[in-house]
Order: structure tokens, then C-alpha cells, then sequence
């Protein structure tokens, strides 16, 4: 049986109820964000010098995200027309399923950028106040960002429970074949603002560190270098606007997933067999736990930033009150799970609870606490790793970046067991029944993720810092106590987004298992399976497993060219302007900007077309077993080489930070030069590459379930099919050609040429 066949029981009038309170708290998070935004606008942003600068960070910001928008809105237009033709064929007799489907990816489009947008706009007001808090106080300044964070945090919760609980309320029974369009549109944005804000702010803080760190000897955010205002405004668009749409698609697709599976039970034998005649109520009531296990994430969330309190007095790891915080939330979020399993959740057959439930659901807390864990280890500047690392760059910097990259492969296989054990655990609670080991695997996605408010303003915390920092440094103001205090913020700002990165993989690994059991039911490969003997299914999984390799060279591609632009920038500027360095002359910052803006932007649509076209090429040209092969190839390697770049990179960064504090002679040293390499090497791994695969593996799983129902089981030869492969086909070679636009060895061939001619 698949989606289009499967009629969900309607909902009983206490369901309603349910789903209002759910809606309730929706708003209750909302609430609460713009409770926290009115807290950190109150704080003082400081003298004019700061404000200055804090004003071009946000204008710089707003400008990009607008532009954006104007290219990625003719793609999003496009898609969701397609949406509504092919399902209109799925559903031919209602009408409103297909303009549902259509509109619900147009809504989640909309809910990820406007919660990317929220976030960003409260960093850019924050970090200027933080900066100006840590003149008279380490705890006033390390609460301004955490809250600022937190309103970040809390619009995403809101945003995307009031999505899913509006589409529920109007669709009913109906709501999961409408809730795969909203998660498609939220993962579809997701991956357009990491790659766009990704290559932004990789490009600036490469380009900048290697011509003001190495070359001339200033500080990282020395008002004399050009590309210090791109390089802020990159932290935003890059780490607040992109990560809080992330940590969005992230949230629903977890939430869509349980949804569907739950709603997929009422077509397998054994569900059936252990509920009988109450399987249709009993299904129900899953997919209803679902979605109060998300208003318990509210609430505890909440409880978690109440909970980050710095004691006032002497500066202390500011990694020590966030811990604090989201050990909080957890606990919160577990007493929740077995409070609502208690109360709603009972056996239908003993009329007592089911504690497998809460007990899956913890689970996914067990994986997070873990998964911070490692990251922690692998990233944190006084844990061995990064000493380790920091050390190796006595002997320059190969050394050094072989180090991180070590330190990078080995916490990927740690965080990849920690997942395989977590999933075997849900297989093991729920060991009588397939149907329920999927929902289970989707109930450890949902506990994970229960925190978001939590965990999206830990990670939001770190942008803050690190332009708090910026802000500082470029205002002029000499404090050396203030500089101490927003220097150890920032570099555990680096361990705070590392952690975030690392959960957000975590998430697109047990998302993309749980939609693939939904992939599965849709292709009709029920009683085949997906069986890797077979040639096709063989040729799909080592397709899917090269993708996120192809992906990442686009994104890492695009960082090198457009921090090769900015290099020479940044030194024609020094060069033609010899009063800079004397601080006679002013850069042009402006110019900087222009750069690395129109770079993110020509190389947007490239990993788009890619992530959307490739599932299609290979469901079409081959067939159903063929795209479960490639799903597989991309969910594993996918999944490893975002978390070996997302702690390499932070390993390398958080070297640097250490020896800038002093460690093996601190600035200006030798060592100091190898560690800016190696942080320059790992930005576009960190903060482009690494944290886009996660959109990236949904976006393949979704357009999957969503072709699905239009493959076939065995290779057929039809007029539609060898279109579609071929228009695929004709949209991957754009997506290559697309990324190879601007070669540094095209520009400098003709630029030789054009010297040969004059």
C-alpha cells in the first residue's frame, strides 16, 4: 500500500483539542523569542565608532539576503508548479490535495527563510550590544548573545510547529500527503542559504586572513583590512541565516517523517496483528504523540535558556553555563516524554502505557548528549585533539593540516557508531514489530531534535561572538580585559556551532533511514527490498555515494575563486592605498562585498539543480531499486564526510585561536602563520561544504518519495521516462557547468592573452 491509498481515521474531537493546545504553544514560542528580542534591544549598543560598523554588518546582511531571494525565487516557482501537475495525476479526483501539496512547499520555502531572517536580524543587533556589555561585564556580555541566540531558537520552534499543526488542523486525515511538500520547501531553502551564505562567508574570512594575517601582519579584524565588513556580514548570512533554516528543515522533516510512518503502520501485517480493529486509533494517537513531543520541546527549551546564568565576578568557560543549560533542557524533555506517554499513550490492548515510546524517544536525547560530547572532544581549544594540532604546526603547516584531517576522519567513524547503536537501540525497544522499529528510529530523530530552541541558540551564540569580537576590534576601543572576554567567547563560539553542525548531521542521517522506509512503500519495493546484487540497484548506490563528493567540490570550488578575487582585492587596496596601513586612507569595504556577493550568487543554483536532479536521473534512467541504491550511497557518505569537515575544520580554527591566546608564542610566531593556513583550509569545510550536506541528503530523500510513485520496479523504456532522464541529464551539465564559471585558470589565461595582444 502507498501514501495515496492510506485513509487515516478522522480525528476525534480530544484530538482537536490536542492539536489547538499544540497550536497554542506555537505561540507560546513565538511569545517567547519576542519576549527575549525586546530584552537584547533594550541593552545599549555602545559608542558611535561600534555602532558604525555594526550598521554596515547589517546592511550588508539585509542587501545579500534580498538578492538571494531574487535568484532563487524562479527555481522555487518552478518546482512547485511541477508539484501540482504530478500530483495532480496522483490524486485525480481531488483538487485540493495537489494546489495543498504545492502551496504546503511554498509554506515551508517561506518558514525557513522567514526563520533564517529572524535570526539574522537579532545577530546583527546583538553582537553590536554584546560587544558593547563586555566593557563592564563577562556575564552581561555572554547572556546578550546567548538570549539574542535564543530568539533565533525560539522563531524556528515557532514557526515550524504553527506550519505543521495549521496543515494538520485543515487537512486532518488527509495532512501527511500535504506535510512532504512543507518539508521539501524548508529543506529546499535550507540548502540554497547554506551553500549561498556559506560560500559568502568562507570567501571573505579566507581572503581576509590570508593577505591581513599572514601578509601583513594585522589583527583578524583589523579595520585596515578590506574584507573585514564581508567577513562579519558572512557570519551572518552564513551561520545565523543559513544555520537557522538548517536547524528548520532539520525540525519538520524529523516531524514529517514520524507523521508518515506512523500513518504507514495502517498497511503493515503486523501492526495490524497486534492492534486489530484499534490499529486505524491506535495510528492516530502516533501520529498525534508526534506532534505534542514538539510542544514539550517548546517548553523545555525555554527552560534551558532560563537556565545559562553566568555567576558574576571573574571570567569562566563560557562552554560551563551553556552545558548547564542544555543539560536542563534534556532532563526537561525527558520528564516530558514519560509525563505525555503517561498520560495519552496506553496500549490499546492492557489500556496501560507503552513506555517504549518515551523510551525511543530519550534515546534521541542519549544520541545528542553523546554526539556534543564528541564534538566537544574533537573541537574544544583546551581538549588533546586541538593541542594536538596546534602543536603540529611547529613543523609548519602540513603538519598541522594533517593533523586535523586525522583528527577530522577518526570523530566521523565515533559519531557514525554512536548513530548505528542509537538506531539499533529503537530496533531493539520495538524488536515485534517492523512497523513500529521505523516509527521508533523517527521518535530518536524527534527527542534529538526536542531541544531546537536550545540547540539553534547555542549555535547562533557563536556568529554573535565572533562579530562581537569583530565589532570590538574595528571600533577602536583598546580594553584588554573586554578583548580577553569576547576572544574566549568566540573561540568556544567554534566549539558551540561545531556541536550544532554535528547534531544537525545526526538529525539528516536518522531523517533520511526514516524516509526511507517511506521511499520504499511509495517505489513498491516492499517485498523486493533493495537488493545490491542487482546491477542497477549496484550502479544507483555508487552514484548516490559520489554525489556528496561532486556537491562538495562545487561549494568548495566557489570558496577558492571568490577568496582568490578578494585576495587580490585586499592587496590592490594596500598597494594603491599605502596611507591604509598608516590609518590616513579608509578601504573600501565596499567593494569587498560586491565580491564575495556576486560570487555566492553565480554559484548558488549549481548544488540545487544537482540535489534535485540527480535522485531523478537515476530513479528515471534506471529504476525504483537503482534510486534506493543511490539514496544509500548518499545517506552514508553524505553523512561522513559532512562530519569529518565539520570537526577538522573546527579542530583547525580552534588551533589558531589557541596559539592567538598566547599558546607556543601567540601571535606574529611562525606557528601562528601555519595555524592561519590550516584555519583557512578548513572555513569552506566548516562553515560551506560540511554543514550543506545535511540539507542536501533531505533534499534527495524527499525528491525520492516524491518521484517515487512515477518510477518503476524494472527498467522500462516510455516517451515520459527517457524525457524526464534526459532533461535530468541536461540540468546535471549545467549544474557542472555552472561551477566551473569563473576558473581562476580561464581569467588568467586571458588575462595573459590580453597582455600578449597589447
Amino acid at each position: 500500500m502507498n501514501e495515496a491509498n492510506i485513509i487515516l481515521p478522522h480525528l476525534t474531537s480530544n484530538q482537536l483539542v490536542i492539536l489547538w493546545a499544540v497550536l497554542a504553544s506555537a505561540l507560546v514560542a513565538l511569545l517567547y523569542g519576542w519576549a527575549l528580542a525586546r530584552t537584547v534591544l533594550a541593552a545599549s549598543p555602545g559608542p558611535k565608532s561600534m555602532t558604525d560598523v555594526a550598521d554596515a554588518v547589517e546592511e550588508g546582511a539585509m542587501a545579500y539576503m534580498k538578492r538571494q531571494v531574487k535568484t532563487m525565487i524562479w527555481f522555487v516557482i518552478a518546482i512547485s508548479i511541477a508539484l501540482f501537475f504530478m500530483y495532480r495525476r496522483v490524486y485525480p479526483n481531488n483538487l485540493t490535495l495537489a494546489i495543498g501539496i504545492a502551496v504546503a512547499f511554498l509554506m515551508g520555502v517561506s518558514a525557513s527563510y522567514g526563520a533564517g531572517l529572524v535570526g539574522m536580524k537579532l545577530a546583527v543587533k546583538g553582537n553590536v550590544r554584546s560587544a558593547n556589555a563586555a566593557l563592564t561585564s563577562f556575564k552581561d556580555a555572554m547572556e546578550i548573545a546567548f538570549k539574542a541566540g535564543g530568539v533565533s531558537g525560539m522563531f524556528t520552534v515557532g514557526f515550524g510547529l504553527l506550519g505543521a499543526t495549521i496543515i494538520f488542523l485543515y487537512f486532518q486525515e488527509n495532512a501527511m500527503k500535504v506535510l512532504i511538500g512543507f518539508g521539501f520547501g524548508g529543506s529546499l531553502a535550507a540548502l540554497f542559504m547554506r551553500v549561498g551564505g556559506g560560500i559568502y562567508t568562507k570567501a571573505a574570512d579566507v581572503g581576509g586572513d590570508l593577505v591581513g594575517k599572514v601578509e601583513a601582519g594585522i589583527p583578524e579584524d583589523d579595520p585596515r583590512n578590506a574584507a573585514t565588513i564581508a567577513d562579519n556580514v558572512g557570519d551572518n548570512v552564513g551561520d545565523c541565516a543559513g544555520m537557522a533554516a538548517d536547524v528548520f528543515e532539520s525540525y519538520e522533516v524529523t516531524l514529517v517523517a514520524a507523521i508518515i510512518l506512523a500513518a504507514y503502520a495502517l498497511s503493515e501485517k503486523d501492526f495490524i496483528a497486534l492492534y486489530g480493529a484499534m490499529a486505524g486509533a491506535f495510528a492516530m494517537k502516533l501520529i498525534i504523540f508526534a506532534l505534542i513531543l514538539r510542544a514539550v520541546g517548546v517548553f523545555s527549551s525555554i527552560l534551558g535558556i532560563i537556565a545559562v546564568r553566568v555567576p558574576p565576578g571573574k571570567m569562566l568557560d563560557p562552554m560551563r553555563p551553556i552545558n548547564i543549560g542544555y543539560m536542563t533542557s534534556a532532563i526537561a524533555s525527558v520528564v516530558g516524554f514519560f509525563i505525555v506517554n503517561w498520560l495519552y499513550l496506553s496500549d490499546p490492548n492492557t489500556g496501560k502505557p507503552d513506555w517504549r515510546f518515551a523510551c525511543a524517544a530519550t534515546l534521541g536525547i542519549i544520541l545528542a548528549i553523546v554526539t556534543l560530547w564528541l564534538t566537544n572532544y574533537f573541537t574544544h581549544p583546551d581538549r588533546g585533539p586541538v593541542t594536538e594540532t596546534a602543536y603540529a604546526a611547529r613543523t609548519g603547516p602540513a603538519t598541522l593540516i594533517l593533523s586535523g584531517m586525522a583528527e577530522g576522519l577518526e570523530s566521523s567513524v565515533w559519531a557514525l557508531i554512536a548513530i548505528v547503536l542509537c538506531i539499533i537501540g529503537a530496533m531493539v525497544i520495538f524488536h515485534g514489530s517492523l512497523a513500529l522499529q521505523f516509527y521508533g528510529i523517527a521518535l530518536t530523530g524527534l527527542g534529538l531534535l526536542t531541544t531546537t530552541g536550545f540547540i539553534l541558540a547555542m549555535d547562533t551564540y557563536g556568529p554573535i561572538t565572533d562579530n562581537a569580537h569583530g565589532i570590538f576590534e574595528m571600533g577602536g576601543i583598546h580594553q584588554e580585559e573586554a578583548s580577553r572576554t569576547l576572544s574566549w567567547m568566540d573561540a568556544i563560539g567554534n566549539t558551540t556551532k561545531a556541536l550544532t553542525k554535528g547534531l544537525a548531521i545526526a538529525t539528516a542521517v536518522i531523517a533520511a533511514v526514516s524516509l526511507f522506509r517511506s521511499f520504499i512503500d511509495e517505489a513498491h519495493l516492499g517485498l523486493l527490498g533493495v537488493q545490491v546484487n542487482m546491477p542497477t540497484v549496484f550502479v544507483g548506490l555508487m552514484i548516490g555515494g559520489a554525489v556528496p563528493f561532486l556537491f562538495s567540490s562545487f561549494a568548495i570550488k566557489a570558496v577558492s575563486r571568490a577568496a582568490y578575487q578578494v585576495v587580490f582585492e585586499v592587496r590592490r587596496q594596500f598597494r594603491e592605498h599605502p596611507g591604509i596601513m598608516e590609518y590616513k586612507e579608509k578601504p573600501d569595504y565596499a567593494r569587498c562585498v560586491d565580491i564575495v556577493t556576486a560570487s555566492a550568487q553565480k554559484e548558488l543554483l549549481g548544488p540545487g539543480i544537482l540535489a534535485v536532479f540527480a535522485p531523478l536521473m537515476v530513479g528515471f534512467g534506471l529504476d525504483a531499486g537503482a534510486l534506493g541504491g543511490f539514496l544509500a550511497g548518499t545517506i552514508l557518505t553524505g553523512q561522513l564526510l559532512a562530519v569529518f569537515m565539520a570537526n577538522a575544520g573546527a579542530n583547525w580554527d580552534n588551533a589558531k585561536k589557541k596559539v592567538e591566546d598566547g599558546f607556543l608564542g601567540g601571535k606574529g610566531t611562525e606557528v601562528h602563520k601555519a595555524t592561519v593556513v590550516g584555519d583557512t583550509v578548513g572555513d569552506p569545510f566548516k562553515d560551506t561544504a560540511g554543514p550543506a550536506l545535511n540539507p542536501m541528503i533531505k533534499v534527495m530523500n524527499l525528491v525520492g518519495i516524491l518521484a517515487a510513485p512515477f518510477t518503476s520496479i524494472e527498467v522500462v523504456f516510455s516517451w515520459s521516462r527517457i524525457g524526464v532522464t534526459v532533461l535530468s541529464i541536461l540540468m546535471l551539465a549545467l549544474a557542472v557547468a555552472l561551477s566551473k564559471r569563473g576558473s581562476i585558470a580561464e581569467e588568467q589565461g586571458q588575462a595573459g592573452q590580453a597582455k600578449a595582444a597589447a
